[in-house]
């Protein structure tokens, strides 16, 4: 059984259909098998090098979204340990005590682990584990203050409250 095509810029009733192995010397019975497969693998590769590389572009740019969304939750966590430490650094200072010494030693060494946080190199082996260490310092210390945090992340900015 043969196909036919019906070509555009003809009208069906001044034209006689003409076989597809007219239009496609590949597909005519004569040639052998190999032809119609090497068309097909051809076309098979330019369309795998094409998605290949709209889904490489693709790819980075989510990526790159991704990223810049978590750093971004990542450096309001430890801007607001910061802040958390400085605002509680200068309410000690303000009537320093005996007792208040402790506290302000433990504020100390979270501030110093806070500014020795690898901002620029998002690539640190240790970045992880540095932020887990910072989190847990963050609860000794607002142990030793007698308060209870609550950090959310949330689309509208981060918050800390008390």
């Amino acid at each position: 059984m043969e196909s036919f095509v019906i070509p555009p810029q003809a009208e069906a009733w001044h034209q006689e259909p003409q076989p597809l192995r007219y239009l496609f010397p590949c597909l005519a019975p004569s040639s052998d098998l190999f032809c119609s497969c090497s068309l097909c693998h051809r076309y098979h590769g330019e369309g795998y090098q094409e998605g290949y590389v709209e889904g490489s572009c693709l790819g980075m740019t989510e990526g790159r979204q991704y990223g810049v969304s978590h750093g971004a939750k990542i450096g309001s966590e430890v801007g607001c340990y910061q802040g958390f430490a400085f605002t509680w650094k200068c309410l000690l200072a303000q009537c320093p005590t005996e007792k208040d010494s402790k506290k302000r030693k433990m504020l100390d060494s979270f501030l110093g682990m806070v500014q020795k946080f690898p901002y620029a190199d998002p690539t640190c082996a240790q970045l992880h584990e540095d932020l887990d260490r910072i989190r847990g310092k963050f609860k000794q210390v607002c142990s030793l203050l007698s308060i209870q945090p609550n950090f959310k992340v949330n689309s509208g900015g981060s918050a800390l409250s008390f």
